[in-house]
């Protein structure tokens, strides 16, 4: 069907609605297919998913809480983290396949991604101008590059200061957290694919500017305004109080609203050549 798809986008012949709808069903098919298949594969690594991954954020020998403690003995910081003062609970019969099955299955959407993204780029190209595709050439890779990095940076930042802050902090000594299963996957994974998503800020202005929605005049007109939602948003990402955390979240996402500036600047760029 696809290949129906291009060859009436290249005789110059429109396709109806129908066909447009049946070429993105065979689209959307496929990435279903590939997710369902990776959450297959990892549904078998159950010891890897969850004591490697999932599990590893709540251990002190983390590579975060390692890499914090190099850093405190360098530079005379109070950042080492010896201990997480807390137990995993299960508290459903069901709950801990329920998980594992839902576990599986955002392994297989995150490492199915630049499929996913790629599928639709398929579908989504017959349908462009050449010079719109020249100007979209390597949109599945920085799409995909932003994701993971994004989804990197939330589970090896965002996630260890949350579940070390959450997990040790206190209201009285009488009160032992023993938190339940899925409360904490939840935020695990919350706080990994959020940031994910949010790394796709310039992707997002991209095809903002596109349409003309949003302009580089107006990206640095704001820019201040950004600066303050951004440490707000550093704030509330990173429960932990201390100001070396909040800066840990908003120097990446601040660095990123200036990618996209310029972004937005080399589209507006390309707009007026042509």
């Amino acid at each position: 069907m696809f290949k129906k798809n291009q060859k009436s986008a290249k005789s110059g012949n429109e396709m109806s609605f129908l066909d447009h709808l049946e070429a993105l069903r065979w689209h959307l098919v496929r990435s279903v297919v590939a997710i369902f298949v990776v959450s297959i594969v990892a549904f078998f690594f159950k010891e890897f998913l969850f004591d490697g991954i999932i599990f590893a954020p709540k251990k002190p020998d983390f590579w975060t809480y390692r890499m914090l403690c190099m850093l405190s003995q360098k530079f005379n910081l109070d950042m080492c983290i010896s201990e997480i003062h807390f137990n995993l609970v299960s508290t459903e019969l069901s709950a801990q396949f329920t998980l594992h099955m839902w576990v599986a299955f955002l392994a297989g959407v995150i490492i199915s991604f630049p499929y996913i993204v790629w599928e639709f780029w398929r579908f989504i190209k017959p349908a462009l101008h050449d010079n719109e595709k020249r100007n979209a050439r390597g949109i599945v890779f920085y799409t995909s590059f932003l994701f993971s990095l994004g989804v990197l940076f939330g589970y090896y930042i965002i996630t260890p200061m949350s579940v070390n802050f959450l997990g040790n902090y206190r209201v009285s000594n009488e009160v032992t957290n023993m938190i339940s299963m899925d409360s904490y996957i939840s935020t695990v994974t919350i706080l990994t694919l959020a940031t994910g998503i949010v790394f796709e800020l310039p992707i997002a202005i991209y095809f903002l500017t596109k349409i003309g929605i949003v302009t580089p005049a107006f990206l640095r007109k704001y820019r201040k305004h950004a600066v303050i939602v951004i440490l707000i948003l550093g704030g509330v990402i990173t429960p932990s109080p201390d100001i070396t955390s909040q800066m840990l979240v908003s120097i990446p996402l601040y660095m990123l609203y200036e990618i996209s500036i310029l972004v937005s600047a080399a589209v507006l760029k390309n707009k007026n050549e042509v």
